[in-house]
């Protein structure tokens, strides 16, 4: 019910605040239960993701948000967001993710691992992969730009791509190179629709 609430008032402060353009509205999964990949430049962009998308959705949020005050860390938990520990092996964090998939939930992720300052693409983790190849779900690649601050609106432009079969993913996560080739795939499919997106201004 508050996920509901919570992202109809990002979709009505998002419309006031950028003029949002969707490239491949055909992609988007008439259902959840897909992992979200999406590249990571702004602070606006796990709500942006999360309001494109049907059905509820999961994310990953660096430890010290929930270290802020009590009424933040009610409202993250209440969007289902949860805590990982950046530059540490956070197997709950995993665990968690594949628990929501199982409930049919989708799960946005941002495989560089943190936010890009210059907007150029980073180097994946391996946490997409591990999510991955351990829920057996689709992957659906999606590129975010943002372009310059206007007085009223910003305009955005969001690229989603077509889906990455699980059967992509059917590896021994044991072998780091097999981790790595599938944390590049997925990023591949993301530098080709940044390739392809649109000019904005």
């Amino acid at each position: 019910m508050f996920y509901s609430i919570g992202r109809f008032f990002v979709k009505i402060v998002y419309k006031c605040k950028f003029h949002i353009k969707v490239v491949g509205k055909e992609n988007i999964p008439k259902e959840g239960g897909r992992i979200i990949a999406s590249n990571h430049v702004s602070n606006f962009d796990p709500p942006m993701v999360g309001m494109l998308f049907k059905g509820e959705c999961t994310f990953m949020a660096k430890e010290e948000l929930f270290q802020k005050n009590r009424l933040f860390t009610w409202v993250l938990k209440h969007l289902h967001a949860f805590p990982i520990k950046r530059g540490a092996r956070d197997t709950s964090g995993i665990d968690k993710a594949i628990e929501g998939l199982k409930k049919g939930m989708n799960f946005v992720i941002f495989p560089e691992g943190t936010r890009s300052k210059t907007g150029e693409l980073g180097k994946p983790k391996s946490g997409v992969s591990l999510v991955a190849a351990q829920a057996g779900v689709d992957v659906v690649p999606v590129f975010i730009k943002y372009g310059k601050k206007k007085k009223f609106r910003t305009n955005a432009v969001v690229c989603i791509g077509e889906h990455i079969p699980a059967e992509k993913f059917s590896i021994n996560i044991e072998e780091r190179r097999e981790i790595h080739r599938i944390s590049n795939l997925i990023m591949g499919e993301i530098i080709k629709l940044k390739e392809n997106a649109p000019d904005i201004d």
